[in-house]
C-alpha cells in the first residue's frame, strides 16, 4: 500500500513538472522582450475565431506514467504473471502519463484577424488575456524576434 502511495505521488508530481509551460497571452513577454522596442501599429478586429495552442510535450507524462503503471503492474500476480502485469502496466501507465501531458499542454486561445490603418491584414494567435470583440480598436505589437500581440 505505502508503494502505491509512493507511486500516486510521484505520477501527479510528474504531470504537474510536465504542465509547466509557457503562456501565451498579449501581456506575457518573454525575459528578451523587455526593454526592447515593439514596432505598433493601429487597427481594428475583422474576426475573431477559437484556436488551441499545443505546447511540445517534454516526455515527462509518458516517462512518469511508465513507472507507476509498471510498479502497480509488478504488485499483481507472480512468476510469467507478474512480468506480463509489470509490462502491461508500464505500456498503460506510459498511455495515460502522455495522454494526461497532452492534455493539460493544450491551451484555450484566439486566433483575431486585424485590419491595419494601412490596408494590410494580420492574424495573430495568442492567450485570451483581454476581452476582445469585433470591431474593437486594438494595437498590434511586432519585436523583432517576429512574435506579434494585440492589445487594447
Amino acid at each position: 500500500m505505502r508503494n502505491l502511495k509512493t507511486c500516486a505521488w510521484l505520477l501527479i508530481a510528474t504531470l504537474l513538472l510536465a504542465a509547466c509551460g509557457p503562456s501565451y497571452g498579449g501581456s506575457t513577454y518573454k525575459g528578451g522582450q523587455a526593454r526592447t522596442a515593439h514596432t505598433v501599429q493601429w487597427g481594428t478586429i475583422e474576426q475573431i475565431n477559437d484556436a488551441t495552442i499545443e505546447d511540445q510535450q517534454s516526455g515527462l507524462g509518458m516517462l512518469g506514467g511508465a513507472v507507476v503503471g509498471g510498479v502497480l503492474g509488478n504488485m499483481v500476480g507472480g512468476g510469467k504473471g507478474r512480468t506480463l502485469a509489470t509490462l502491461g502496466g508500464a505500456v498503460g501507465g506510459a498511455a495515460a502519463g502522455y495522454a494526461g501531458e497532452k492534455a493539460l499542454n493544450n491551451k484555450r486561445a484566439l486566433e483575431i484577424t486585424v485590419r491595419l490603418e494601412n490596408g494590410q491584414v494580420m492574424s495573430i494567435v495568442q492567450e485570451p488575456d483581454e476581452v476582445f470583440t469585433v470591431g474593437d480598436r486594438v494595437r498590434v505589437l511586432q519585436g523583432s524576434d517576429g512574435s506579434a500581440r494585440v492589445r487594447h
